[in-house]
């Protein structure tokens, strides 16, 4: 009788739970896994080479196309980066306003994550729950910038403009009538922060539906506790970062730890995991949903009662207002300036790191004083956790490493870059 080899198998890149891109080489013996390989770049993109082309406004739309499901989060720390090496001083205002959408960002993108992990898992009504709640999360996108998904709201010095007195009403149409169009716009009278306010009374109640169908669900628990366990050493040693470090039981947030904005001035607790499995990364990420909220409401009631200027009064840096710059012939040079050549940052290097969704996204930025920068480095959450994908599947069945791959939260436009 023949000897039985090791039978190897591509996992991916067309299978639907290999999240776009991925082409994990698995290594079989019978079903079990004893390595998993995986080869990444078929999203590559060339973000860092191609924002030494580009000035450094220019290049803020690039970030938002990383991790295309956490966009503000990667412009944040773009122009946090920027923002060391010119010195500038961001208005208080405009520091709430990123604060607040960083964090409808993190809601955005675990609902994503939740939907998509749990389908991937085999439970189908997860992602249609998740999808309604970040419709009206989308909303606030599209009416603080204009677009759904790759805003560029965030720019060296501030935001593009204060948040919007009206939101985007439904209209009459074929599909709905008057009675179903007036549901629809019943929380849209107001201006954004009415309807963002009315989003965060509301979502509790979603994050205990979600839980209701997940969290005591026998078969989610079959699937997910025991698997891809990550002791606190293995974790620090990989460089994980984010809910894949504090699901082992590592309570470290940048937002506490090195607070950066105005976090050490919002009031909210940092979910920990003490198993370091796939069931404990959901419950911390569960629980982050509800701290962000409480953070949004916080920066809701704050940015109600203190009006100001969103951008800095640098006019090197930041574009003047069309009525200036329509009458006074310094203001219009100051804007022909900026929008042609753009900003000349100081000489120097500067590495900003936010807390994003999935971890620690770093920017380190050299400038060599001209207006693009010399060299980028992207430090992606999501590479770290990639490379830890073999040490955690080992031993596991080929169904597990579906759920390994959900637990990593792994999107390839920040990997692949």
């Amino acid at each position: 009788m023949a000897e039985i080899k090791n039978y190897t198998l591509n996992f991916g890149p067309q299978h639907p739970a290999a999240h776009g891109v991925l082409r994990l080489v698995l290594e079989l013996d019978g079903e079990v896994i004893q390595r998993a390989d995986p080869h990444i770049g078929l999203l590559h993109r060339a973000t860092e080479k191609l924002a030494e082309t580009r000035t450094f406004l220019q290049s803020v739309p690039y970030m938002d196309r990383l991790d295309y499901v956490s966009m503000m989060c990667n412009e944040h720390a773009y122009v946090m980066a920027i923002e060391k090496l010119l010195g500038v001083e961001v208005p208080l205002r405009a520091q709430y306003i990123r604060v607040m959408f960083d964090e409808v960002t993190r809601i955005l993108n675990h609902l994503l994550w939740l939907g998509a992990h749990a389908l991937d898992v085999g439970a189908m009504g997860v992602f249609l729950y998740a999808f309604r709640e970040r419709e009206d999360l989308m909303d606030c996108y599209e009416a603080v910038s204009g677009a759904r998904l790759h805003a560029a709201y965030y720019r060296p010095g501030g935001v593009y403009r204060d948040l919007p007195d009206v939101m985007p009403q439904y209209k009459a149409s074929l599909v709905r009538n008057d009675k179903a169009i007036a549901k629809l716009n019943e929380n849209r009278q107001g201006s954004l922060l009415d309807f963002i306010e009315d989003f965060t009374n509301r979502f509790p109640t979603y994050v205990d539906e979600y839980e209701t169908l997940l969290t005591d669900n026998r078969i989610w628990k079959q699937r997910l506790v025991g698997i891809g366990v990550v002791s606190p050493e293995q974790a620090l040693a990989n460089g994980f970062t984010g809910p894949m470090l504090r699901g082992s039981g590592i309570a470290w947030d940048l937002r506490k730890k090195q607070p950066y904005e105005v976090y050490d001035l919002v009031d909210f607790d940092i979910p920990v995991g003490v198993n370091g499995d796939c069931y404990d990364r959901y419950l911390v990420r569960i629980e982050e949903m509800r701290q962000s909220n409480r953070i949004i409401k916080q920066c809701v009631e704050w940015l109600r009662n203190h009006p100001g200027p969103v951008m800095t009064d640098n006019h090197k840096v930041a574009p003047p207002s069309r009525v200036d710059m329509k009458s006074n012939m310094e203001e219009l040079i100051h804007h022909f300036k900026l929008f042609t050549e753009g900003f000349h940052v100081p000489v120097g290097e500067a590495y900003a790191a936010v807390e994003h969704p999935k971890g620690e996204f770093g920017i380190y930025l050299i400038s060599d004083g001209a207006n693009k920068p010399y060299r980028l480095k992207i430090r992606a959450p999501g590479f770290a956790h990639l490379q830890g994908l073999n040490e955690m599947a080992s031993g596991h069945m080929i169904a597990d490493a579906v759920t390994i791959i959900g637990t990593q939260d792994i999107v390839f436009g920040e990997i692949d870059r």
